[in-house]
């Protein structure tokens, strides 16, 4: 998902300027913490959640501070897990997965209210993923769920094409699968439907249809004299078996798709609010939530404000009584609130670079792990002049990245879609396929260890190629008609996206002669810019995965409506892609990702910039609130420790130290699921 790097510093104004330290200054406390360290004295978290978020509204949002707020709010079927980030049961107590992992059975929760004590049946799954692929909802993440059947011709307006009295198929050969007979709970009527062959889907606009003909003459000859079906929200591969029992069936295999059921937008909205309020069901006056907590007052760019939701099934195991999200745009802010004791916590990468090395001390709070969060350039490929890949390589041979990354302090270099050093299993499939095809280009290793990294001498050959030829001067180098006044690097307001755009921009101008403009912009206004193509050049774009795999990465690039914002989109990559979800074989298919990806990072929609890790600070008294790699925190396992013996030591181990009280918690929430394996 979408990450900001910085949000409003509206929040205890008065004690920042009070407490206000030099970014190069940082005390220390006199109890070998850093600053003020005092459990509240309520049983309320204080934490700096990042921007002011753009909507409450879980299948709107596509942001990791609104993620982290909705986790608060909002449940699904399963729960990111505190510590690995993999899926934990929620909703659903349990669940059966088809052998060809494209169907799942999920069996919900006896006791599972809205805060407004309406018992939550299937039937409200159904409501809400059909509203999720409403042509009419806005959502930028829907897209994440298109594996569900008929989702995205569901989203797109398509029509399915009866003729002489039958659907037909998209693929008039099309051999079922055996593995695919084998469904998981009892045969229904749609279930047959929904598992049968795939159908044929066009335009369901007549003047798209007639344009997608004119270009088809097969697919037109296919077609004359047939009728068109819309497809409806009844059509998509999810089905309320009864109260209690949820079928969701995908158009294919997706091994990696129950932990993408955490993530918000398959999250629950209440229908019987959403209906009656329409787009004001989300107003504090309003609100109906089923996670934890439910909001108690909201001051937009000030503070939301959360308590302890009674109704709530799992109330019980609920330490906290509440949550005080705030809104904090400056770094510098964030670390005075903090070192005041104004704050408990706060969110990843909210360490100012100019700190780390004093903050690195306070090794029982400083967290600093790896994470599953990337940070990239994307070029417009849509417009001149990066729709010409020559340029797009240029830029990207032009840009030292180790260099970027010795400046960031915490990050390291990347040179792929996907981060490494998170999946393990993956990078060795990475290196695999990446010496399979030195060897098919009859590269050496001296050539090859440069393919897509710093190169000054190939950026300025492609320069050249593409009609923007670099000389040297005295002064260093130029690029005298480059477009410059066409493009712009853009990025979301905060020190840290700053100087990375300051530091690439100084990059370019000295390795390439090209000085590109910087362009900032509040998060909020960037999300639709960036979503929406309309930006020239160059964007930011910071990524966090949504479950643990790297198609999560890979994801961005696919389809014609994806997440990447460079407009980039290749039918043979799509393929590539659908063709390792079909393997079955964890190690065959990540080689078949590897391939992917290695195509993809040849067409250069986005430069990769660095692999993040978390960098954040959190007072020892806080616990259950671990650096797992997505950074996302399940809040119901957070509690404050008021006995001063048991608070976190030597934070380094935090993720191998048992918590007992943590532990507990997991222990209930899998047995029933561990059970029924």
């Amino acid at each position: 998902m979408l990450k900001s790097g910085s949000n409003r510093a509206t929040v205890l104004l008065t004690v920042w300027l009070l407490t206000l330290i030099g970014s190069g200054c940082v005390a220390t406390g006199s109890n070998g913490f850093f600053g003020r360290t005092q459990p509240p004295a309520r049983n309320v978290l204080r934490y700096v959640s990042g921007p002011e978020p753009e909507t409450l509204d879980p299948q709107l949002s596509d942001g990791q501070p609104e993620a982290r707020i909705q986790m608060a709010l909002f449940e699904g079927l399963v729960e990111y897990g505190p510590k690995d980030q993999q899926p934990i049961p929620a909703l659903a107590k349990r669940w059966d997965i088809s052998p060809n992992m494209d169907e799942f059975l999920f069996h919900l929760r006896d006791n599972a209210k809205w805060s407004d004590g309406t018992l939550i049946t299937a039937q409200d799954f159904v409501y809400s993923l059909r509203r999720g692929f409403a042509p009419e909802t806005i959502s930028r993440t829907a897209g994440l769920g298109y594996f569900v059947k008929y989702s995205e011709a569901y989203k797109s307006g398509l029509a399915f094409v009866k003729k002489d009295g039958k659907f037909l198929l998209a693929n008039d050969a099309d051999a079922v699968d055996p593995r695919r007979s084998q469904r998981v709970g009892p045969e229904t009527e749609f279930n047959t439907f929904i598992r049968s062959p795939e159908r044929l889907t066009v335009e369901g606009d007549e003047a798209k249809r007639a344009k997608q003909l004119a270009a088809d003459p097969k697919l037109a000859e296919a077609v004359n004299g047939a009728e068109f079906v819309p497809v409806t929200a009844e059509d998509i591969g999810v089905e309320a078996i009864d109260d209690r029992t949820l079928r969701i069936t995908l158009r294919q295999s997706a091994p990696f798709f129950l932990g993408l059921f955490a993530h918000q937008f398959f999250r629950l909205v209440p229908k019987h609010v959403v209906e009656k309020y329409g787009k004001n069901w989300t107003r504090p006056e309003n609100i109906v939530t089923n996670g934890p907590f439910k909001v108690k007052e909201y001051r937009p760019y000030d503070a939301l404000i959360l308590e302890k939701d009674p109704n709530y099934w799992d109330s019980a195991n609920v330490a906290l009584d509440g949550i005080e999200f705030f809104p904090v745009e400056e770094l510098s802010t964030m670390m005075n609130l903090y070192k005041s004791g104004d704050i408990d916590a706060m969110q990843n990468h909210a360490i100012p670079t100019s700190w780390i090395d004093e903050i690195k001390q306070y090794k029982d709070e400083y967290l600093n792990f790896p994470e599953m969060s990337t940070a990239y350039y994307a070029f417009n490929v849509t417009k001149p002049p990066f729709n010409d890949i020559r340029l797009r390589r240029a830029f990207q041979a032009g840009l030292d990245r180790e260099a970027l990354s010795s400046f960031r302090k915490v990050t390291q270099p990347l040179y792929d879609m996907s981060p490494t050093g998170v999946f393990p299993e993956y990078d060795k499939a990475r290196q695999k396929v990446s010496e399979a095809k030195r060897n098919e280009k009859n590269a050496s290793e001296a050539e090859w260890s440069r393919y897509g990294k710093f190169d000054l001498e190939l950026a300025h050959k492609l320069l050249a190629e593409a009609g923007y030829p670099v000389t040297k001067t005295a002064a260093g180098y130029e690029c005298p008609n480059f477009p410059t006044e066409k493009v712009s690097i853009l990025f979301n307001t905060g020190a840290n996206n700053r100087s990375i755009a300051e530091f690439v921009q100084s990059q370019w101008k000295q390795n390439l002669g090209i000085t590109i403009p910087l362009k900032t912009m509040e998060f909020k206004t960037f999300l639709v810019q960036f979503k929406s193509l309309d930006y020239d050049g160059i964007a930011q774009l910071l990524w966090s995965g949504d479950y643990m795999d790297p198609y999560s990465f890979l994801n961005l690039e696919y389809g014609k409506t994806n997440e990447g914002g460079s407009g980039f989109y290749d039918p043979k990559f799509d393929k590539m892609m659908d063709d390792a979800n079909l393997e079955l074989d964890p190690q065959k298919r990540y080689e078949t990702l590897a391939l992917a990806e290695f195509y993809l990072m040849e067409q250069v929609p986005v430069v990769p910039l660095t692999v993040n890790s978390t960098s954040w600070i959190k007072k020892p008294y806080i616990k259950g609130m671990y650096p797992n790699p997505g950074t996302l925190i399940p809040w119901k396992f957070v509690y404050i420790e008021r006995d001063r013996a048991k608070w976190d030591r030597e934070v380094v181990n935090i993720m191998t130290t048992p918590d007992p009280k943590v532990e507990k918690q997991l222990s209930e929430l899998t047995s029933e699921q561990k059970a029924t394996r």
